[in-house]
């Protein structure tokens, strides 16, 4: 399988997860207050979310490069 190949399928899967999901969080520690040894920190939730563009741009853009590197 060329890299060509992989890059595209690679795109439209990310592209159908995007679609699905719509975004992703993660947990970020931040360190609010340092005193000395003393150290108070706060866990903060971030959140991603994929435009519904984003997705349909990925699955086309993959799915023109899979059809292009079917063509050579």
């Amino acid at each position: 399988m060329n890299p060509t190949r992989l890059i595209a399928i690679v795109l439209i899967v990310a592209g159908a997860l995007g679609l699905a999901y719509g975004g992703f969080s993660y947990t970020k520690d931040t360190t609010v207050v340092k005193v000395g040894p003393l150290e108070i920190s706060a866990k903060e939730k971030e959140t991603v979310n994929i435009p519904l563009w984003m997705g349909i741009g990925a699955i086309a853009v993959g799915g023109l490069l899979l059809v292009l590197s079917a063509k050579k």
